[in-house]
């Protein structure tokens, strides 16, 4: 049973993160809030908000990536106290975290299939979509390691669209482009992944 002082003192850490994640943003330079240190809060909600998700659901889950980075805005950041510019540094920050958070989940699932020690799906038929999801979510985060090599914005409008959920306008305001641009990088993002894992 969680006594009140307990609640009370995880309020309080919540509170804490709120105002150092706000504050961060509202105190960035041109450049933004330094993403290491706004990264690090916006992946711990995420993964805590992922699985309660995952809890409710069956084993071939879809995660609804955009309603996790919505809801750990809303938790993280006072949204009154950041404009336009800050809501767009977090959600990039966001983006990574949920690429960070599918692949830390995928690597779970291979780590149980090889015997690990978390909890194994054993109803019909759902072994192997679980497999094939977490073996293309590694094959994906590899490949656009690769294309970060080449056209590093392209990667970041991946994990804008795919990964966070977000609309091509949500993406263009989060890193600063055109829609038209989005749009471009969108496609020629997938054109390259497409051509990078069939060859897979």
């Amino acid at each position: 049973m969680i006594s009140p002082s307990m609640r009370d003192d995880a309020d309080d850490r919540t509170n804490d993160t709120r105002r150092d994640t706000t504050r961060l943003i509202r105190e960035a330079g041109p450049e933004g809030p330094d993403p290491a240190r706004l990264v690090s809060p916006v992946y711990e909600e995420l993964k805590r908000l992922a699985h309660i998700q995952l809890s409710r659901e069956r084993g071939d889950h879809t995660l609804r990536t955009t309603a996790l980075v919505h809801e750990a805005w809303i938790k993280l950041v006072d949204g009154s106290q950041v404009g336009a510019r800050g809501r767009a540094y977090f959600f990039a920050s966001a983006a990574r975290a949920m690429r960070q958070v599918l692949v830390d989940h995928a690597r779970r699932l291979g780590a149980a299939k090889r015997g690990g020690d978390a909890v194994r799906v054993t109803l019909d038929g759902q072994v192997g979509r679980i497999d094939a999801y977490a073996a293309e979510i590694l094959e994906l985060d590899g490949a656009l390691k690769r294309l970060g090599e080449i056209a590093p914005r392209q990667v970041q409008v991946v994990e804008c669209r795919h990964f966070a959920g977000l609309s091509v306008s949500e993406t263009a305001d989060t890193l600063d482009v055109s829609e038209r641009t989005v749009k471009s990088d969108w496609a020629m993002a997938k054109a390259w992944l497409y051509r990078e894992l069939a060859d897979e």
